[in-house]
C-alpha cells in the first residue's frame, strides 16, 4: 500500500519558510516519515467474504465474529479480482493489469517459498524464509529491518519492489546512510473518529467528484482492511460521580449523534471498514488488546502484521510482546510507515540492569523520552535490546512504544520474545529474539544504553513531555519556571507575585487557590491504561490514604479512564473515596476534553491571572490541550496523579512535606502511602486475569443501545445536509476538470505569521474546546449554535467552514508580529489593524494577495492533525532571525510554469520587496510530490486516477519537515495494484 499522508485538498496563497526549507505541498508525515499513494481502484462486482477473526493475547481467546459484521470483502490474492478493482477510465492501469496477470506464476524468490511445520503433522502455512537467501548480512540486521525486508521480498513483481530493493534492504549498513528509498506495503488502516470523520469526509466527496466525471462513484472504496475505533468524542462534563459515565455517555451521544451516524454509514456504504462504537475503549488499547496480529495467515501465506494508523500513538503496538510462551498471536511490526520510505537509520537502545522499588514504567518511559530527543532520533526507528528486556512486561514495553512520537522516533520496536505457533514462523524466519539464548551481534546506526537501576520517579513537564523532572527536584523546578521569562520553562511571575492566596467560595464553602494548585487530576491516556501496574498502583495509593484518612480538595476536578481490573480487585471503590469515578471509556485529558472547570474555579483564575495546574498520566502537555486555564500541565505516574491530587499543588516536595494531616494528628508523607514493587505484582497476578479481557472484547462489536438506535441511510452516496455545522461537503473539487492547475509560484506575498521554534500541531490546528470569541464561535452563532453545544473543534473535523476558522486559533500561540502578546491574531500588514488570523488570511485572500509564514525549528511537530496541514496547505521553511527577517516584508518565489522543469530539491531563490534574496531548497522531495502539486493536490490527484506511476518518495529525516500524519485523507481509498501477501 502506498499511503498517502498528503492532505493538500485546495489551493491556496500561503507557504511557509523555515531553516533554508521552502515546502510547497500540503502535507505532514507520520513520526516524519512521508507516504505517497497510487490511485483509487474500482472494487470487484463480485467478492469473496471471508469472516475475520480476532484473536487474543493470553487473556483471551479466538473468536469469530459473523460474516457481515467483519468482512472486508475484497479477494486479496485473485490477479482476476484485482484486475476488476483497478479498471479506471487511465489508460496508464493497462501495465497494472498486464503485470498482474503475470505476477502469481514469477514470483521472483518462489524458491524461498516454505512451510512451516505442525508439530503433530501438516504445516501452518507457508512463508518467504530470510534464511533460505543464504546471505550472512541478514543476520545482522536489526529486527525491525528484517520486517521492511521480508514485506519487499513477499511483494517483489519486479515492477512496483524489485530485486534491487531487496538487495538495499539487506545491504541496510551501507544504504541506509545514503537516504536509498524502498517500498514498504502495510497490512490494514487504524483510525480514531477525530481522523476518522475528516477521512470519511474526504471519501464521500471523491465520490462525488468522481459521479461529476461521470464515472462510477463506487470505485471510490478502501482495498484495505480498515479499523476505525469512536474513541475521542467522549468529554469529562460530569466527574466525582458515581454516575458520571451514564451521564457523559448520554451527553457524548446527544452532541455528536450526527457525526456517529455519518460513520455508521460509512461503515456501511464503503467497504473494508470496521467501526468499533463509543464506549469501547481507547483506540490504542483496543487495538493492542483486540484488533491486532502478529502475524497474518492469509490463505496459507504467513506474514507480519503491520498497520498504518492516523493517531500519533498508533506506535503503542510495537511494544506487544509475551512471556508466558502461550499459543496467542502478538503484535510485531512497523506502524506508521508508508509504502515509500527511506530506509531508515536504526538506534539500538540497550536496557540492563532492573528497576528499583517504587520506580513505575511511567517514569522509565519520561527517562527513555528525554535521552532519546537528546540524541535525536527523528526519522529512525529505535530498537531496545539488551538483558533488562527480560524486566519489561508487554505492557512496560507498550508503555514506551507509545511514547515514541514524544521521542520523536518513527518507532520504538520491541521484537517479539517467546510466543509458540507465532515463535515457530518467527524463529523460522529470524524475527524472534530470545535473551536467554547468546545475542547474535547486530548492526545499528547508533547505541543508547540504559541501567534501568538508573531510573528514579519523575514527571515533565510544564509544557513540553521531554521536559523531564526528577520527582526530588520538582519543588525546586517549580519555582524556577515561575521566575523565568515566558517560553517552555517559564511563565515569568514577579517575585511579588508568587505567593499571593486568592480566596473564593466554591458551593457555598470557602476555598483558596496559589500558582501551581492542582485542579485537573486525571488518570488517563492510551500510555498508561493499558498497563495493569500502574493502574492498579494508583488504586493502592488510594486505598492506603484512606489509611489516615486525607482531607481532599473538593474544587478539583478529578476522574479516570478505568481499568477492568481495578472493580475486579476492589480497588476501583477506593478511587472512588478519592474523587476518581470513571468518567467514560476513551480519549479525554489528553485531546484536551477535559470539561469545564467549575464557574468559581474558572474565574478565580482567569480573574487573578493565577498559573493553575493539571496533573495527568497522559503523553501530551503542549500548551492550551489540556484545558485552557491550566497553563502549567504535568505528566505522571498514575499513582504519582493520586498523590498530587491528595497534596493539591505541585508546589512541593514530596520528600520532606507531608501531604496532610491524618486521623491521629500526625503528619502524612508521601512515602506512607507509596506501595512497593511487591504489592503491585501481588495484585496484578491475582487480578488480570483472562476471562475479564475475553468477555469484555466478545461483546465489543454488539455496540450499546445508543449506537444500534443510530438509523442511516443505504445509500452509496452521501446525503450532504446544508445546515449541517458538524458533516459539509468540502470545495476541494468545485470545479475540478480532467486538466491539472499546473504550478504557480508565490509572488508580492506578505507575511500573515511570523513565529519562533517548536510551533506544534496543536498551535497550527488546535482539538480542543472553541473559545467563545473566536472566527470558528461566530460561524456556529451565526448558525444557532449555542456556546454549551460548540463541542470541539476535533468534532468538528468533518466541517472544513469550522476548521479553516480553527487554523491557528490555539489560544497560547505566540506571533511575533504581535510584539509579545499571545493569543490567535496578527497584523495585518496593509493596513495595520489586528485581526483573527483567519480574519486577516480571509481579507488577503479577497484581495488577492499572496501570504506566507515565517517559522522556527520544529514546525509542525506534535499529533497527528489532518487540518495542521489543510489550513495552512503549505509547510516548512527558514529560521527568519537568521536572515534578518522581520515579517513586514515582500516574498517573492518565482517557479517555471511546466512542472517538468522542476526538479524534486532544487535550489530557489527567493527575493523580499527591501532587496533581500537567499536561497532556499524547494521541498518537493520526490515526483510523486510534483505531481500532486500539478493536480492541486491529492485528494485530485488520487480522484482523477493519475497515480498510476509508481515513484518512490523519499524521507529526509530532518527535524525541520512537518513531522506527523495527515494519512487518513486518503490512505483508504488509494491501493496498491500487488496484493498486499
Amino acid at each position: 500500500m502506498y499511503f498517502p499522508s498528503c492532505c493538500s485538498s485546495s489551493s491556496t496563497s500561503s507557504s511557509v519558510l523555515r531553516a533554508c526549507t521552502v515546502r510547497f505541498a500540503s502535507t505532514l508525515s507520520s513520526s516524519v516519515t512521508r507516504s505517497f499513494s497510487s490511485p483509487c481502484r474500482a472494487s470487484p462486482p463480485t467478492c469473496s467474504v471471508s469472516c475475520r477473526s480476532a484473536c487474543f493475547s493470553p487473556a483471551f481467546r479466538s473468536v469469530r465474529c459473523s460474516a457481515p459484521r467483519w468482512s472486508y470483502g475484497v479477494d486479496w490474492r485473485s490477479p482476476v479480482s484485482l484486475r476488476a478493482q483497478i479498471r479506471s477510465a487511465s489508460p496508464v492501469l493497462e501495465r497494472f493489469e498486464r503485470k498482474i496477470a503475470t505476477m502469481a506464476s514469477e514470483h521472483p524468490f518462489k524458491e524461498i517459498l516454505t512451510g512451516l511445520p505442525k508439530p503433530g503433522g501438516g504445516e501452518f502455512g507457508k512463508f518467504y524464509s530470510l534464511p533460505a537467501l543464504n546471505d550472512p548480512r541478514i543476520d545482522k540486521l536489526p529486527y525491525s529491518v528484517r520486517i521492511l525486508l521480508e514485506s519487499a521480498i513477499r511483494n517483489c513483481d519486479n515492477f512496483q519492489v524489485t530485486k534491487e530493493d531487496v538487495e538495499k534492504i539487506i545491504d541496510w549498513e551501507n544504504s541506509a546512510p545514503k537516504q536509498v528509498e524502498i517500498p514498504f506495503k502495510p497490512a490494514r488502516v487504524l483510525l480514531q473518529d477525530f481522523t476518522g470523520v475528516p477521512a470519511v469526509v474526504d471519501l464521500a466527496s471523491m465520490r462525488e467528484a468522481i459521479k461529476d466525471l461521470d464515472s462510477d462513484p463506487d470505485k471510490i472504496n478502501p482495498l484495505v482492511p480498515v479499523d476505525l475505533v469512536i474513541d475521542h468524542s467522549v468529554q469529562v462534563d460530569v466527574a466525582r460521580s458515581e454516575n458520571a459515565v451514564q451521564a457523559n455517555m448520554d451527553l457524548e451521544f446527544k452532541r455528536n449523534k450526527e457525526r456517529f451516524a455519518f460513520l455508521k454509514w460509512g461503515s456501511t456504504a464503503f467497504r473494508n471498514m470496521l467501526v468499533v462504537p463509543p464506549g469501547s475503549g481507547i483506540v490504542h488499547q483496543v487495538n493492542l488488546e483486540y484488533l491486532g496480529r502478529v502475524v497474518f495467515n492469509t490463505e496459507g501465506i504467513l506474514y507480519p502484521d503491520s498497520v498504518v494508523g492516523t493517531d500519533s500513538h498508533t506506535t503503542m503496538i510495537d511494544g506487544w510482546v509475551l512471556l508466558d510462551g502461550e499459543l496467542e498471536e502478538l503484535k510485531q511490526r512497523q506502524q506508521c510507515l508508508p509504502m515509500s520510505m527511506v530506509l531508515p537509520g536504526v538506534v539500538g537502545f540497550k536496557l540492563s540492569g532492573k528497576l528499583r522499588d517504587g520506580v513505575t514504567a511511567t517514569d522509565l518511559v519520561l527517562t527513555v523520552t528525554q535521552m532519546l530527543r537528546k540524541h535525536g532520533v527523528v526519522g529512525k526507528f529505535v530498537e531496545f535490546y539488551g538483558e533488562g528486556m527480560g524486566q519489561l512486561s508487554l505492557a512496560d514495553r507498550a508503555t514506551i512504544a507509545n511514547m515514541s512520537p514524544e521521542y520523536g522516533a518513527t518507532m520504538g520496536f520491541f521484537p517479539v520474545d517467546h510466543v509458540a505457533m507465532i515463535e515457530a514462523y518467527l524463529r523460522a524466519n529470524n524475527m524472534f529474539v530470545d535473551y536467554n539464548e547468546p545475542q547474535q551481534e547486530r548492526v545499528y546506526s547508533s547505541f543508547l544504553e540504559l541501567d534501568l537501576g538508573d531510573v528514579e520517579p519523575c514527571v515533565s513537564g510544564p509544557k513540553r513531555p521531554h521536559d523531564r523532572v526528577p520527582l526530588r527536584d520538582m519543588k525546586a523546578d517549580w519555582h524556577s519556571c515561575l521566575d523565568s521569562k515566558v517560553g517552555f520553562k517559564g511563565f515569568a511571575v514577579p517575585k511579588e507575585e508568587q505567593d499571593k492566596v486568592v480566596k473564593f467560595s466554591f458551593h457555598g464553602q470557602p476555598a483558596e487557590l496559589k500558582h501551581g494548585s492542582v485542579v485537573i487530576a486525571a488518570i488517563t491516556s492510551c500510555t498508561n491504561t493499558s498497563n495493569p501496574s500502574v493502574m492498579l498502583g494508583a488504586g493502592l495509593v488510594a486505598k492506603k490514604a484512606l489509611v489516615f484518612p486525607l482531607d481532599f480538595h473538593s474544587y478539583h476536578k478529578i476522574h479516570i479512564y478505568s481499568l477492568v481490573a481495578l472493580d475486579m480487585c476492589g480497588l476501583q471503590k477506593y478511587l472512588n473515596q478519592q474523587g476518581f469515578h470513571i468518567v467514560g471509556y476513551g480519549c479525554t485529558t489528553c485531546i484536551g476534553n477535559s470539561g469545564d472547570l467549575e464557574e468559581s474555579v474558572a474565574s478565580a483564575i482567569a480573574d487573578n491571572d493565577l498559573i493553575a495546574a493539571a496533573v495527568l498520566s497522559g503523553n501530551r502537555n503542549f500548551e492550551g490541550r489540556v484545558h485552557p486555564l491550566t497553563r502549567a500541565n504535568y505528566l505522571a505516574s498514575p499513582p504519582l496523579v493520586v498523590a498530587y491530587a491528595l497534596a493539591g499543588t505541585v508546589d512541593i516536595d514530596f520528600e520532606k512535606e507531608p501531604l496532610g494531616t491524618g486521623k491521629d494528628g500526625k503528619h502524612v508523607y508521601f512515602k506512607d502511602i507509596w506501595p512497593t514493587s511487591e504489592e503491585i505484582a501481588e495484585v496484578v497476578q491475582s487480578s488480570v486475569l483472562p476471562e475479564m479481557f475475553k468477555s469484555t472484547y466478545e461483546a465489543i462489536t454488539k455496540g450499546n443501545p445508543f449506537w444500534n438506535q443510530l438509523s442511516v441511510p443505504s445509500s452509496s452516496l452521501y446525503a450532504w445536509d446544508p445546515n449541517s455545522t458538524y458533516i459539509h461537503k468540502p470545495p476541494y473539487f468545485n470545479g475540478m476538470s480532467m486538466d491539472p492547475p499546473g504550478p504557480r509560484g508565490v509572488k508580492d506575498a506578505y507575511c500573515l505569521l511570523l513565529f519562533g521554534d517548536s510551533i506544534t500541531t496543536d498551535h497550527i490546528s488546535p482539538a480542543g474546546s472553541i473559545h467563545k470569541d473566536s472566527p470558528a464561535a461566530k460561524y456556529l452563532m451565526e448558525r444557532g449554535v449555542d456556546r454549551k453545544d460548540f463541542n470541539s473543534y476535533g468534532s468538528r473535523r468533518g466541517n472544513d467552514e469550522v476548521m479553516a476558522r480553527g487554523t491557528f486559533a490555539n489560544i497560547r500561540i505566540v506571533n511575533k508580529l504581535l510584539n509579545g502578546e499571545v493569543g490567535p491574531k496578527t497584523i495585518h500588514i496593509p493596513t495595520g489593524e489586528k485581526l483573527y488570523v483567519y480574519d486577516a488570511a480571509m481579507r488577503y485572500k479577497s484581495a488577492g494577495q499572496d501570504t506566507i509564514v515565517l517559522a522556527g525549528a520544529e514546525y509542525g511537530s506534535g499529533s497527528s492533525r489532518d487540518w495542521a496541514a489543510k489550513g495552512p496547505m503549505l509547510q516548512p521553511g527558514e529560521d527568519a532571525d537568521t536572515l534578518g527577517l522581520t515579517g513586514h516584508e515582500r516574498y517573492t518565489i518565482d517557479l517555471p510554469t511546466k512542472i517538468s522543469d522542476i526538479r524534486p530539491g532544487q535550489d530557489i531563490t527567493v527575493t523580499t520587496d527591501n532587496g533581500k534574496s537567499f536561497t532556499c531548497t524547494l521541498r518537493f522531495d520526490t515526483e510523486v510530490e510534483l505531481a500532486y502539486f500539478d493536480h492541486g493536490g491529492i485528494l485530485q490527484y488520487t480522484s482523477l486516477g493519475m497515480g498510476c506511476m509508481v515513484i518512490r518518495a523519499s524521507l529526509k529525516g530532518n527535524a525541520g519537515k512537518c513531522s506527523f500524519s495527515s494519512v487518513e485523507q486518503v490512505a483508504m481509498c488509494n491501493v496498491s495494484v500487488v496484493p498486499p501477501v
